[in-house]
């Protein structure tokens, strides 16, 4: 439920390489080598796991997930920690990963936790144990976390609660080779950002993860955001509203002003990934096949952002 255009060297290299088609490159190759030097676009599978409440685990679904991100042309798959915890994880994962090509690029984390809670810690450290291997085994190289909603401003002692553990899991995914970074709903950053500068007073050097339309939804300008923490940001997060509030079917065809975001990133020489994700509003019956809208929405990232 949960926004850089090509930098110069990037043209040139994307420029020489069309120009080679009709000699002795083939197509396909240029193309594969060119894609391998862009920002990787990614697809959360939130709107599949929306169906799955209240542990959001679309395991069952995952082969849906993964033709549908393979037809769109996605770079890989963001799955969620529910994914993770059985057994056979990674026997499926694996499987979905050769059969359709598209590699899992990591995972979200904190659905049913609050770090702010002492008293949670065991239970969060212990479930992270086995879920961070697991993400490894699959290829995983990034955990976007939450840190869980206290439904008010967090106090200086939950504050403190919280960084405690957000460290011990940055070094646990640091010994797996997985970079972990803040993934933000809208009470990180409602307050004048109060749960988020809680945080970075505390760990000045956490990575962030940006979900630019909750951003939006708290009331913080994601081209602002961007600009002021652009060297901390290594991931983020994609969907589309109209002027409303309501999410589109998807990405383009509501009023995000996305150039500009991708402007603001080209500005911070962002090198991160991204992940597209959809989120439908409640009884909403999508026109297009979902494999259709995630078509669209990765075209569209494509012709604005140049990735």
């Amino acid at each position: 439920m949960s926004k850089k255009s090509i930098p110069h060297r990037r043209i040139f290299i994307k420029q020489a390489g069309t120009a080679l088609l009709g000699t002795f490159v083939a197509p396909q190759l240029v193309t594969a080598s060119w894609k391998r030097k862009t920002i990787r676009v990614n697809g959360h599978l939130w709107v599949y796991a929306s169906k799955y409440p209240p542990n959001w685990d679309c395991t069952p679904n995952l082969e849906s997930v993964f033709s549908d991100f393979a037809y769109a042309g996605m770079d890989g798959v963001e799955i969620m920690e529910p994914n993770l915890r059985h057994d056979n994880s990674v026997s499926i994962l694996k499987m979905l990963i050769n059969k359709y090509r598209v590699p899992v690029s990591g995972s979200s984390y904190g659905v049913g936790f609050n770090m702010w809670d002492r008293e949670q810690h065991k239970k969060i450290m212990e479930d992270l144990k086995i879920v961070v291997p697991r993400l490894k085994q699959v290829g995983g190289k990034t955990l976007g976390t939450s840190v869980g909603s206290a439904d008010r401003p967090k106090t200086e002692q939950e504050l403190d609660a919280q960084a405690t553990i957000l460290k011990k899991v940055m070094a646990l995914c640091g010994d797996h080779g997985i970079e972990l970074n803040l993934h933000n709903h809208t009470y990180e950053v409602e307050n004048g950002l109060h749960d988020l500068k809680g945080t970075l007073v505390r760990i000045p050097n956490i990575k962030l993860g940006p979900d630019l339309n909750w951003l939006i939804r708290a009331g913080v300008d994601p081209v602002e955001f961007i600009n002021t923490y652009g060297e901390q940001i290594v991931y983020a997060h994609i969907r589309d509203q109209y002027a409303n509030g309501t999410w589109t079917e998807y990405v383009g065809q509501g009023d995000t002003d996305f150039p500009a975001i991708a402007a603001a990133l080209k500005s911070q020489n962002f090198r991160g990934q991204v992940a597209i994700e959809l989120a439908f509003p409640n009884d909403f019956t999508p026109a297009n096949p979902l494999k259709e809208d995630w078509k669209h929405s990765r075209e569209y990232v494509q012709r604005v952002f140049g990735w």
